[in-house]
């Protein structure tokens, strides 16, 4: 079993490799992409780094890998790793980089459309529409409001009939 090596890097290669971690549970986002990663900041003279990450969910279950994944990239790098997490203000997929949810979309994952800003609840007649990542028609059905993981919902798409997952708007 080989150890990792340390590499002493400067300052933004460090930051780089951790948000370039990719989200466990969707592995082709990175945690920069997803939006949860607040902030990054190394001290090259203290070899330290301080970084500051916001769950999409309070019981998210990936923060806890995301965390030892931090610190690991730090390590390997030279760094040791403060890893903090902070719940207010609360995630929302506006902070999702677009090119994070063309990944989504490239994936078989349907990106979080525009989320409700809040206030009244409006009653309409007519269905969400969610675009298929597999064939674009949106001719979609929702199967269940949850799908592989809490943030997801299943959906079908009526054309060419492939289950797939959509990130939720929150």
């Amino acid at each position: 079993m080989n150890a990792a090596r340390t590499v002493m890097r400067p300052v933004q290669s460090v930051r780089d490799a951790i948000a370039a971690i990719p989200d466990p549970e969707v592995p082709v986002i990175t945690i920069e992409d997803l939006g949860i990663l607040r902030s990054c900041v190394a001290d090259e003279a203290d070899r330290t780094v301080r970084v500051v990450i916001t769950p999409t969910y309070s019981g998210c279950p990936a923060m806890e890998a995301i965390r030892g994944r931090i610190k690991h990239e730090a390590r390997r790098a030279g760094y040791v790793a403060q890893v903090e997490m902070q719940f207010s203000p609360a995630w929302t997929t506006d902070w999702m980089s677009r090119a994070g949810k063309d990944k989504l979309r490239e994936f078989g994952i349907a990106p979080p459309g525009p989320r409700d800003a809040g206030g009244p609840v409006t009653l309409g007649l007519s269905v969400r529409q969610v675009t298929c990542p597999l064939c674009g028609s949106r001719d979609t059905t929702e199967v269940s409001r949850f799908g592989s993981t809490a943030c997801k919902a299943l959906r079908r798409c009526n054309s060419c009939r492939e289950p797939f997952d959509e990130f939720k708007a929150l």
